[in-house]
C-alpha cells in the first residue's frame, strides 16, 4: 500500500521552461529593420503634422491657381491718389543726384505703399515707380517740372495673394525659403510613407501597385494630352 509520504517522494520536478513558448532573440538585422520602421513612422506622423498648414495651403492654392478665373473676376480694388513731392527731390539736371530711396520712403510713409520696388525709371519729364507684392500693384508717376504725382494702387483680392504666394512671385526671400522648406518636407513625408508601407505585409503589394498605377496614369495623361 502506497503511503502519502511515498507519493510525495515520487513527484519529479518538470524541466525548467517546460510549457513556455520559446522567445526569439532579434538579430542585428531584425533590430535594424525595427528601428527603420519606427523612425519612418515617427517622421511620417510628425513631419505631416508640422507641415500640415503649409501643405494644405499649397494644395488649396494649387486649385485656385489652376482655375484663377473662377475666383478672381471682379475682385480688384483700385485706389487713386495724388499730391506733390519736394521739387528739389526730382528737378535735378543730373539724374544721378535724384535720391531714389527718399522717394520710395515718401510713398511708403505717406500712402502706406507695400510690396517691393520692382521698377524705377527716370526720363526728361517724368519719374515712374512700380511696387509689386502678392496680389498687389502700385504705380506712381511724378512730373519732374512741378513735383506733382499720381499714384494708383490695385489690390487683386485674397485669392490672388494665395496664387502669387504659391508661385513665389513678388513674395521676397523669406517666402522663398518657406517654399524650399515645404518642398523638402513633402519629399520626406512621401519617402517615409513608402518606407513605412514596406513593413506592412498585408498592404505592401497593393500599396505599391496603386502607386505604380497612379504614376502610369499621370505619365499617360502627360504624353497624350499635354501639348
Amino acid at each position: 500500500m502506497t503511503t502519502e509520504k511515498s507519493q510525495k517522494n515520487n513527484i519529479v520536478a518538470a524541466p525548467s521552461g517546460l510549457g513556455k513558448k520559446p522567445v526569439k532573440k532579434d538579430s542585428g538585422k531584425g533590430k535594424g529593420k525595427k528601428r527603420l520602421a519606427g523612425l519612418s513612422r515617427w517622421l511620417h506622423i510628425y513631419l505631416s503634422m508640422v507641415s500640415f498648414t503649409i501643405l494644405l495651403f499649397f494644395a488649396v492654392s494649387g486649385l485656385t491657381l489652376n482655375h484663377a478665373d473662377w475666383f478672381t473676376s471682379g475682385k480688384e480694388v483700385v485706389v487713386k491718389d495724388s499730391g506733390a513731392v519736394n521739387l528739389k527731390w526730382v528737378n535735378q539736371p543730373d539724374t544721378n543726384k535724384i535720391n531714389k530711396l527718399q522717394l520710395v520712403e515718401f510713398f511708403r510713409s505717406k500712402h502706406e505703399v507695400k510690396g517691393a520696388l520692382s521698377d524705377f525709371r527716370i526720363d526728361d519729364r517724368e519719374i515712374s515707380l512700380t511696387f509689386n507684392g502678392p496680389g498687389y500693384l502700385a504705380d506712381s508717376f511724378i512730373d519732374r517740372e512741378t513735383g506733382k504725382y499720381e499714384l494708383t494702387t490695385t489690390r487683386f483680392g485674397a485669392v490672388a495673394v494665395m496664387n502669387d504666394l504659391h508661385k513665389g512671385r513678388d513674395s521676397g526671400k523669406a517666402w522663398s525659403w518657406i517654399i524650399d522648406i515645404s518642398a523638402v518636407l513633402m519629399t520626406l513625408v512621401s519617402i517615409s510613407g513608402i518606407i513605412l508601407i514596406c513593413f506592412i505585409k498585408k498592404k505592401r503589394l497593393s500599396g505599391f501597385i496603386i502607386a505604380a498605377v497612379g504614376t502610369i496614369i499621370c505619365y499617360i495623361i502627360y504624353k497624350l494630352f499635354v501639348p
